[in-house]
């Protein structure tokens, strides 16, 4: 190995998995709460896939709302179909790391708004 090689191998210090760096440079750029919504909504769409194939690509967790999980579905019958299987889909989610405070599974139609609520 060259000095030059030996410089540059000391000067960028021990490997890292990316994965491992990522919660810390999204909290240095203020980014730590978009991150954690995009890990819920991976994960979600991870549970649907395998536990409602049916409903998946149809609908897609919004946000984490307290102890909620928000999840809008395209039509009416895929929201029927998650609220069918919203135990389910809740015991998966609150067994990852993004849905461990996840209690409730709210499920709206996209483009419907029940009455008494915006």
């Amino acid at each position: 190995m060259s000095d030059e090689e030996e410089v540059a191998r000391r000067r960028r210090g021990p490997m890292s998995r990316i994965g491992d760096l990522i919660p810390s440079a999204a909290a240095r750029l203020g980014l730590a709460e978009e991150l954690r919504r995009a890990r819920a909504v991976a994960t979600f769409d991870a549970i649907v896939a395998e536990r409602v194939p049916a409903a998946h690509g149809a609908c897609r967790a919004l946000r984490i709302d307290g102890a909620s999980l928000l999840v809008e579905a395209d039509a009416p019958i895929v929201a029927q179909e998650l609220r069918l299987h919203a135990r389910q889909l809740l015991e998966a989610f609150q067994a990852s790391p993004p849905g461990a405070a996840v209690r409730e599974l709210r499920v709206t139609v996209r483009g419907h708004h029940p009455s008494g609520r915006g």
